[in-house]
């Protein structure tokens, strides 16, 4: 890889973000990213002085996203990685979840994430050039019980990653949809918004999930240090893939849901064919 690509990255406090940015300038390149207070701002430009320059920004405040983005490609120079990670997990039974949280949940991970790549297009569809990288998760495609925003919210972003990756490439712009397993990272601790436990019929088969959630964080097989190292050969690829799933976990249960799919589509093709004209 050309030691000269400049990075914008969302969320690079900490998790993905900050691991892929301390990478990203460990091997040669620049790193513009996003934050939300000026402690967190100053420790990020101390990593690399010159190197790695930091912007506070709200992913929600979408009117804003065209001028920070022209601000970043004024001052910083041209972007040729847009990595779209900041983000966060909801957990909670649904019936038990509050609307506002899914709404919350969705302008963080998918429109904060669609202002952000709307902003960048410009710019990337001129120069014919530029490689999108979607944070998603395995949960853009496998579900498991209390993360249904969660969940909601990535299949989403899948769903548009993929799309857009079929309607950018004529312009050499690729788009890849990160889908990682468990990593250590703080999405399962102080990063995750918990609705509060209020239906007892849901105690037996949640509560135990909860628990267990909570006693995981810090935990989890997947390293962000080596997530951070795969997504930077996969920036080198000159055939990216539309998403690329990280962590043995991931590819299980992908693989299982996959099966299964098969096995559904199977049983009921009769049926599904019986509705044609």
């Amino acid at each position: 890889m050309k030691s000269d690509k400049l990075f914008f990255i969302s969320g690079v406090s900490s998790g993905f973000g900050r691991a892929l940015a301390q990478e990203a300038l460990k091997a040669g390149h620049r790193v513009a990213g996003t934050l939300r207070n000026q402690q967190a701002k100053e420790e990020f430009e101390a990593l690399a002085p010159g190197r790695s320059v930091a912007y506070l920004f709200d992913l929600t405040d979408f009117a804003s996203a065209a001028s920070l983005v022209e601000r970043v490609e004024r001052e910083v120079g041209a972007v040729d990685v847009l990595v779209n990670n900041a983000g966060y997990g909801h957990e909670g039974i649904m019936e038990e979840s509050p609307l506002e949280d899914a709404l919350r949940q969705f302008d963080v991970n998918v429109f904060g994430t669609l202002a952000l790549i709307k902003a960048f297009l410009p710019y990337f569809r001129t120069r014919r050039a530029g490689h999108i990288l979607n944070i998603t998760s395995m949960g853009g495609f496998i579900t498991l019980p209390g993360i249904s925003y969660y969940c909601g919210s990535k299949f989403a972003l899948q769903g548009i990653s993929e799309t857009l990756s079929k309607e950018l490439k004529p312009f050499n712009i690729a788009v890849t949809a990160i889908q990682p397993g468990s990593f250590r990272t703080d999405w399962a601790g102080r990063s995750m918004v918990r609705s509060p436990r209020s239906i007892s019929d849901y105690d037996l088969s949640f509560g135990p999930i909860r628990e267990t959630r909570e006693k995981r964080s810090g935990h989890q097989p997947g390293d962000p240090l080596k997530a951070a190292r795969a997504m930077l050969q996969l920036i080198d690829s000159p055939q990216p893939p539309e998403f690329l799933l990280l962590g043995s976990d991931a590819l299980t249960l992908v693989r299982e849901k996959l099966q299964q799919m098969a096995a559904d589509i199977d049983a009921w093709e009769t049926l599904s064919r019986s509705t044609d004209g």
